[in-house]
């Protein structure tokens, strides 16, 4: 799909960092969720609040962190607080605007998974694992997603249901009381996904320029519903571009470099 001027990955990270608000103060996941975050703070959203599962709060990092123990994030910190803090004092007592998380799987009810492929007990693939996502899922205001679409990865049943979306649609997340509004967007390399008002699943809500409905539908491996009205999404202008290509060059380049230890003697 890519369109002159601009890379697939490039528009989908961009349009994730638009549904960031300046002021919010976002949970972030490492991987493409951290790509957008950083893209909002340095973009539109000086003032976004980025905290990472690390205990690490208002981080304002140069580069893209490898992990959540990455050295970036704690040098450049507002402050760090113990991990349990940041889960009880932080994000369960609702301080969390937004969860910007990513996963292996997601269905069409927002529900994700980061646990396994294939069967539990004997799985095909064993990933990362749930960390902190089930938790930002529950009680986070609002949730946004993102990751590349195909019917690998956007199935009609999870191999395991790590955290919790919508549960079965129709209000099943509200009657389970789950304190926060669940999935507000999925953002993918084809379009966005938001959820239906009435039955909560995800159907489609925008494209990309040169993308169809019909490609969308084929990406995903459950019947995608189409929204009343399906936006357009707008490309991303020369100077969002710029700052993407410049943060994703600096990381490249510390991320390549050799790191020297020097033992005590």
């Amino acid at each position: 799909m890519s369109a002159p001027g601009f890379t697939r990955d490039e528009i989908m990270t961009v349009t994730a960092a638009r549904q960031l608000r300046n002021g919010a103060v976002c949970f972030v996941g490492i991987g493409l969720p951290s790509s957008a975050c950083n893209l909002a703070r340095l973009t539109h959203a000086p003032d976004l609040v980025l905290i990472y599962e690390s205990g690490t709060v208002g981080v304002q990092p140069v580069v893209l962190p490898l992990s959540i123990g990455d050295s970036e994030l704690a040098e450049t910190a507002t402050c760090i607080v113990p991990l349990p803090e940041i889960f009880a004092h932080y994000l369960q007592r609702g301080r969390i605007d937004v969860g910007f998380l990513g996963a292996a799987q997601i269905d069409r009810f927002g529900n994700l998974n980061s646990t396994v492929i294939g069967d539990y007990a004997h799985p095909r693939v064993r990933l990362p694992g749930a960390g902190g996502a089930p938790e930002i899922a529950t009680y986070a205001r609002e949730v946004l997603v993102v990751m590349k679409q195909s019917p690998r990865s956007f199935v009609d049943r999870l191999d395991f249901r790590t955290s919790c979306g919508y549960l079965d649609g129709g209000g099943a997340r509200r009657a389970s009381q789950a304190p926060g509004a669940g999935p507000k967007a999925v953002i993918t390399d084809f379009g966005v996904l938001r959820p239906n008002p009435a039955t909560e699943e995800l159907e489609l809500a925008a494209l990309y320029p040169g993308v169809s409905a019909e490609a969308a539908r084929a990406a995903t491996g459950w019947p995608l519903e189409l929204a009343d009205s399906i936006e357009v999404v707008p490309p991303p202008d020369s100077a969002e571009l710029a700052v993407l290509r410049d943060l994703h060059a600096r990381t490249e380049a510390a991320h390549t470099r050799s790191v020297h230890i020097t033992l005590p003697s």
